[in-house]
């Protein structure tokens, strides 16, 4: 099994590219920590990995983030070795298929429209290329009285620093010119 790797734009995080499908259609699943990957036997064997921080499991690829005080020369190689032995053992990437977004709010009349709209922009074109980087970025809410756009910063994502100007220069300018209800975005943590 060869597993490719590619540097994010976080210089903590590291995409791998294992060949088979990681979460497929399930995902993504972001584990911010080793207590929250519960449903994932291969997050938790990441988390053993000495200097490990977040693990983030898109369709096809794994973005690991260490802590600032570990090195990726003595991670990296670690973390090859899980990945590998989990998936040459054949055991399932994920256990419990629930999906980790269950407190979605719901939206009426015209602001649904504008919440419809946003979310479209987001999955066509803002994901597709946020996940080349390691990472994703999910619509949370929209506060119809105010115009602001709540999204999540997942993977690659979280804590990146060019992040907020993604957000702001990128993201933000985006919605505000195909949805002119849109006044800001803000990441949510």
């Amino acid at each position: 099994m060869f597993i490719q790797t590619e540097a994010t734009p976080n210089p903590d995080t590291v995409k791998f590219l294992p060949g088979p499908p990681v979460a497929g259609h399930l995902g993504p699943f972001d584990y911010p920590d080793a207590a929250s990957a519960r449903s994932s036997l291969l997050a938790r064997a990441l988390f053993q990995v000495d200097g490990v921080d977040r693990v983030f499991l898109g369709a096809d690829f794994v973005s690991i983030s260490k802590t600032a005080s570990s090195d990726w020369k003595h991670v990296k190689p670690m973390v090859l070795a899980a990945i590998m032995d989990h998936f040459m053992a054949g055991l399932p990437v994920v256990d419990d298929a629930a999906s980790q977004d269950g407190d979605e709010i719901t939206y009426d009349g015209e602001t649904a429209e504008i919440v419809n709209e946003i979310k479209e922009l987001i999955e066509t074109r803002v994901r597709p290329a946020v996940a080349q980087d390691g990472g994703d970025i999910t619509f949370r809410s929209f506060d119809a009285a105010t115009g602001v756009v709540h999204l999540n910063m997942r993977g690659a994502c979280a804590g990146c620093p060019s992040s907020t100007m993604t957000l702001k220069s990128g993201i933000e300018n985006m919605l505000r010119t195909y949805v002119p209800e849109v006044t800001a975005v803000e990441a949510v943590l």
